[in-house]
């Protein structure tokens, strides 16, 4: 398995946000975490980068503990955040190259990934003049620059028109060819676009996987 989650469970005080939560995904599936706000999915999504640590249970990556090797882990992963922090003042190359500089390494990549999610006509501008569909775009642009097995997306659709939702629909559905996708929404018609299958979580539970 690429990805496996393991009976993880979250706890602030005495408020549990994530509860036995038990999952795999295999390379090459797009699978969709479903359910409505405050279900617990960007819990989930922040134990799996790494961000957070789960209060019980495990999630590992090609067999490597998220918690107990949290560098190795983010080399092969790719995370788009709900809020898609971005440096709105640098332009969409000088972006991308500062996270080569990051990650050390080659920015001959940024001219394949800026063709491969379809911003060669905005790379000359700055962030902040963007549309939000393009915004996006910059955003899975940065999270697949070096090159991960596995990408999460959480909520990467919310806010965008008909056509950028669309475009990013088909976007990620390509990426879904090589790469192993997981993929975050609330709202349902986004899940069955895009996802081979669906993971719904309520009040922290999971509820099916079907």
């Amino acid at each position: 398995m690429t990805l496996s989650v393991d009976k993880i469970s979250k706890t602030y005080g005495t408020q549990q946000v994530l509860s036995q939560i038990s999952f795999s995904l295999k390379q090459g599936e797009i699978v969709g975490v479903l359910g409505p706000n405050g279900a617990g999915k960007s819990t989930l999504f922040k134990i799996l980068t790494a961000y957070i640590k789960p209060t019980s249970g495990k999630a590992e990556i090609h067999g490597i503990d998220v918690s107990k090797n949290p560098l190795s882990i983010k080399k092969k992963l790719g995370y788009l955040p709900e809020s898609n922090p971005l440096y709105l003042n640098m332009y969409v190359k000088e972006y991308l190259g500062f996270l080569t500089s990051l990650h050390k390494i080659s920015n001959h990549k940024i001219k394949d990934i800026i063709k491969q999610v379809g911003l060669e006509t905005e790379a000359h501008k700055k962030i902040g003049q963007l549309s939000k569909g393009y915004k996006q775009r910059v955003g899975l642009a940065s999270a697949l620059l070096h090159d991960p097995d596995v990408l999460l997306l959480d909520e990467p659709t919310t806010g965008l028109d008909p056509n950028q939702l669309i475009e990013i629909r088909n976007l990620i559905k390509e990426i879904g060819k090589t790469k192993t996708v997981l993929f975050s929404s609330h709202i349902l018609q986004e899940v069955e676009a895009i996802c081979q299958r669906v993971i719904l979580i309520n009040k922290g539970k999971l509820v099916a996987d079907i």
